[in-house]
């Protein structure tokens, strides 16, 4: 019997998540969807569009060292510290990412940046190239943080990591001091806070359905998979 949906081709998503590029659990989420969206190749086709929330909208130009912000952002002693990290290290092996350093010679220190301005060449990188390009700044952003420690909160390097990844650098600095981009940031953050985010990554499916935090593979496939039933592509005009 021939399967109506495979004639018919993937059913076509979109997924909006709003994230940090500070956060780990964020490449970790997006590496447990990619998992899930593997599991439903033919099935389920998702557009991912990424969306600012800034988790510490109060960090100083200078940053903040990770294990000193942890410490006094969430009250844990240097051994809670310690092993959460080694938690979230395997997590993020089984999720297909890393959040170790790759770069050359000693490790400098795991920082933490403020990334209002990250946010808005993200969101130019949407509108001006759409959500595949604007998923590869991400991506890039996440590497240039996690794996390579850059200062990426310095105007300087969040350009270098743009033109690096092929935008046009003018452009991107343009952007940083547009206030209608810095305005957009701000608008999309209180939607979130609109919808009650108040962690990330939080993937909002069609407009339709919350899933809250990095979840297994398997919930991303449940998830898509109701959020098809339940609310069937409309056929073309």
């Amino acid at each position: 019997m021939t399967n109506p949906q495979a004639s018919a081709g993937p059913r076509k998503m979109t997924i909006d998540i709003y994230s940090d590029v500070m956060c780990p659990w964020c490449i970790i989420g997006y590496g447990q969807l990619q998992k899930g969206l593997a599991l439903l190749d033919g099935e389920i086709e998702a557009e991912i569009r990424w969306r600012p929330f800034e988790l510490n909208p109060d960090m100083p130009i200078e940053g903040e060292e990770q294990a000193a912000h942890i410490a006094r952002k969430y009250n844990r002693t240097a051994e809670q510290t310690q092993a959460v990290r080694g938690q979230m290290k395997s997590v993020a092996e089984d999720a297909g990412v890393s959040l170790e350093f790759t770069g050359q010679g000693d490790a400098p220190p795991a920082m933490m940046w403020n990334t209002f301005d990250a946010h808005k060449v993200l969101c130019w990188a949407l509108d001006s190239a759409g959500p595949a390009r604007q998923t590869e700044l991400k991506l890039a952003l996440f590497t240039a943080h996690f794996n390579h420690r850059r200062t990426i909160g310095q105007r300087d390097v969040l350009l270098d990591v743009a033109e690096e990844c092929g935008f046009d650098r003018a452009g991107a600095k343009a952007v940083l001091d547009d206030p209608e981009v810095a305005n957009r940031v701000r608008m999309e953050q209180a939607q979130a806070h609109d919808l009650n985010i108040t962690g990330v990554p939080a993937m909002i499916v069609e407009g339709k359905m919350l899933i809250p935090g990095a979840q297994a593979p398997e919930v991303y496939v449940n998830a898509l998979r109701r959020v098809a039933a339940k609310f069937p592509a409309q056929p073309a005009a």
